[in-house]
């Protein structure tokens, strides 16, 4: 509201009508409407929905362009996005699109990695040994061919292992 700026702190120049016109050289200034008004007021960060741009003659406080981003770097590049969408290359999503995955905890679609194919089995060992005992176990590996974001999360298990049956006796 504008009695929350009433005070011109931090102005340059100041407005009876309109508050601040332009601000102390740190500071960022930041303008909005109220019906057919404009306000100015003085601020050390930009609020949500703004980000800060600075220049020689003014550092202003500009509206990010996407309606469903709360938090921009610049006009068209969001990077925190309102609850119900999804952050993806920097655009505010209401669903992520194919080949990546919706990170609920971060508000993000993530890029998938994909892996290469598995391995053979290796040989079925216990303990380091070959035989001498029922049950040993055996794994395999495969190789992530691409990731955009390197988060081990997203890719699919790049190795597993399961039991298998050993030569109960051993040579000699």
């Amino acid at each position: 509201s504008a009695t929350m700026f009433e005070n011109c702190t931090g102005c340059v120049m100041c407005s009876e009508d309109n508050g601040c016109v332009s601000c102390q050289q740190r500071l960022f200034l930041l303008i909005w409407r109220d019906g057919i008004r404009q306000y100015g007021a003085c601020v050390h960060a930009c609020p949500l929905g703004y980000y800060g741009q600075r220049s020689l003659d003014v550092n202003r406080c500009i509206k990010c362009r996407s309606p469903n981003c709360e938090s921009c770097f610049s006009k068209d590049f969001c990077m925190r996005c309102q609850e119900r969408f999804y952050l993806h290359k920097g655009k505010c999503l209401s669903t992520c699109p194919p080949d990546t995955m919706a990170w609920h905890s971060t508000r993000e679609c993530q890029e998938n990695c994909e892996a290469a194919p598995w391995s053979s089995w290796s040989p079925c060992t216990k303990q380091g040994r070959m035989c001498g005992y029922k049950w040993g176990s055996e794994s395999r590996v495969r190789e992530t061919l691409w990731s955009e974001k390197d988060e081990a999360a997203l890719c699919p298990e790049l190795s597993e292992s399961r039991n298998c049956r050993m030569k109960r006796h051993c040579p000699g």
